[in-house]
């Protein structure tokens, strides 16, 4: 079997059932008949995107690595083919009818297709165990971002080098060039929304690291300085965040997870009344309310509206329709506990401390039973 491949790259769609080590696999062993070092995966470009796709990438370059691979069958014909053709014939017949079908799948060795997912869960396939695999060599990983950015120098429009490119950079934690090669990935490939959806990844990931950073250089110096950088790269992560998700969900309304994101990047930057609004609308779905209503009550009370902050706090710790996770329950009855003390509301306390010694107990007991 002649191995057969593109230069533009093919997708596989992932089984759940199995980790990316194992699909890159099964998938070379269907198209190669055998398996393959990580080090020849890493040169041959095998990557993921954030669809949980397999993304193949083969150079023309890189094609050679697989040049000669062929099966015993293949070999052997090719080798007899000095023979009359008669011979041959006969040979070809007598193969397809011991033969228990006509052509081989893919799986078995035939000629290579896209894999659909359940056929990578055949008895015999090959099982790898991730933590056997030798670690990558880094020289390729370099020898291949260097091979990358030359082919974008000289085809500056092939869109998935920009992906890989941009992948090898955030793996190596270069998120600052990862956001560079996309950005112009998307200046080219404006209506692509997977390289956007990557542009805004690699964008929170250098956020993240110059908050890191700088909260990690003023525990050493403790200067006004420093403290006034760590505000800046606090609020400038959570700028980012809100950015993201505000473009995500003008893009997909469904994504209403993202709202309870939002809230807590609005938090951070000390918009609570922004916060409030989002969360309004995220409490009407009973899979988000718990969180949400215990994030409205934070909220309200740093806004100074105790009574309406109860009532949220209530929601989370105390509704009985849709019960919260006990962590959530113990967070807003402390809350509650405080909020009233603080109040004087003796017998309203009174009942939120049963209630919160309650969900201490329940918590204790789900901890020892998890031991």
């Amino acid at each position: 079997m002649s191995f057969r491949g593109t230069a533009n790259g093919d997708s596989l769609a992932r089984s759940d059932s199995l980790n990316l080590s194992q699909v890159i696999d099964h998938l070379l062993w269907s198209m190669a008949g055998r398996n393959l070092t990580r080090s020849d995966r890493v040169a041959l470009g095998l990557r993921i995107d954030h669809n949980s796709r397999v993304v193949i990438s083969f150079p023309r370059y890189h094609l050679g690595l697989l040049v000669g691979m062929s099966t015993t069958n293949e070999s052997s014909e090719s080798a007899n083919s000095s023979q009359p053709s008669s011979a041959n014939d006969a040979k070809r017949e007598a193969s397809k009818r011991s033969a228990p079908t006509s052509e081989l799948s893919s799986t078995n060795g035939g000629q290579w297709r896209p894999v659909r997912p359940e056929e990578l869960l055949l008895k015999n396939a090959p099982i790898v165990d991730p933590d056997a695999l030798p670690p990558i060599n880094p020289k390729l990983i370099r020898e291949r971002r260097q091979e990358l950015e030359h082919l974008l120098k000289s085809c500056p429009t092939d869109m998935g080098a920009y992906q890989e490119l941009a992948t090898i950079y955030r793996k190596e934690n270069r998120p600052a060039e990862a956001k560079r090669v996309l950005t112009e990935a998307v200046r080219l490939f404006p209506d692509e929304k997977s390289l956007k959806w990557e542009l805004e990844e690699a964008t929170l990931a250098r956020s993240l690291q110059q908050y890191r950073e700088v909260s990690e250089l003023a525990g050493k110096l403790r200067t006004k300085e420093m403290d006034r950088e760590v505000k800046r790269s606090r609020e400038d992560w959570a700028f980012r965040r809100i950015e993201v998700c505000k473009n995500r969900l003008a893009r997909d309304p469904s994504l209403q997870n993202l709202r309870l994101v939002l809230a807590e990047a609005y938090i951070d930057s000390e918009q609570h009344d922004l916060a409030v609004k989002e969360l309004e609308e995220l409490i009407k779905f009973d899979e988000f309310s718990p969180q949400a209503n215990l994030l409205k009550g934070k909220c309200l009370l740093s806004l100074g509206r105790d009574v309406e902050a109860m009532t949220a706090l209530r929601a989370a710790g105390l509704r009985r329709a849709v019960v919260a996770p006990l962590p959530i329950r113990q967070a807003a009855l402390r809350l509650l506990c405080e909020t009233a003390e603080r109040l004087g509301i003796e017998l309203t306390l009174e009942h939120y401390t049963r209630q919160l010694k309650q969900v201490e107990q329940d918590i204790a007991k789900q901890s020892t039973a998890s031991r």
